[in-house]
């Protein structure tokens, strides 16, 4: 591998920092340990500008780069947005419908409310899956067969990810500036 630019935020598949590289997690570094990499940085991710500065912290996060692309919202050099967890509410939700064709079976034998080979699902006894008048084969069922789902809680709302590390360079080529 070349030499990187000091800065250099690269992606590593094993769980430590190469020699020259440190984990992008936040930590907080002093000043006098690097001062060049400090002049890149500044007090994006953290520090108190006088004797600390941060790294970045990518621990559970996508990256995103900055700007603004078509339609999207503008994105700033450290900021941090997102959940890991998100609650839909009904209208965030496209309307849909589940269809479920449900037959009569008239052998009580073959009536279970779990899947068996040759048999057919079946129903609660408290409950009546068709509308009162209207024949079992292609009838409807009532409102209370089929309620809400979800009970508001949230759901998990984070990209597919594996288990890689993002390193910065401490040390490497210190890149121009335009």
């Amino acid at each position: 591998m070349s030499e990187p630019f000091l800065g250099q935020i690269q992606i590593f598949g094993f769980n430590f920092a190469p020699n020259g590289w440190a984990l992008c997690a936040g930590q907080i570094m002093p000043i006098s340990q690097n001062t060049a990499l400090f002049s890149l940085l500044g007090t994006v991710y953290g520090g108190d500008g006088k004797s600390t500065y941060g790294l970045p912290n990518f621990q559970g996060s996508a990256v995103c780069a900055v700007g603004q692309g078509p339609g999207l919202s503008d994105r700033y050099l450290g900021e941090t947005f997102g959940s890991d967890n998100v609650t839909l509410i009904s209208n965030e939700m496209p309307m849909h419908s589940h269809g479920f064709n449900v037959y009569n079976q008239g052998d009580a034998s073959k009536r279970h409310g779990t899947p068996v080979s040759g048999d057919a699902l079946s129903a609660p006894g408290s409950i009546t899956p068709f509308v009162a008048g209207t024949p079992p084969v292609g009838g409807n069922f009532p409102a209370t067969m089929v309620m809400p789902a979800g009970g508001s809680q949230p759901h998990a709302n984070q990209q597919p990810y594996l288990s890689l590390n993002f390193c910065i360079a401490l040390s490497g080529v210190f890149p121009q500036r335009p």
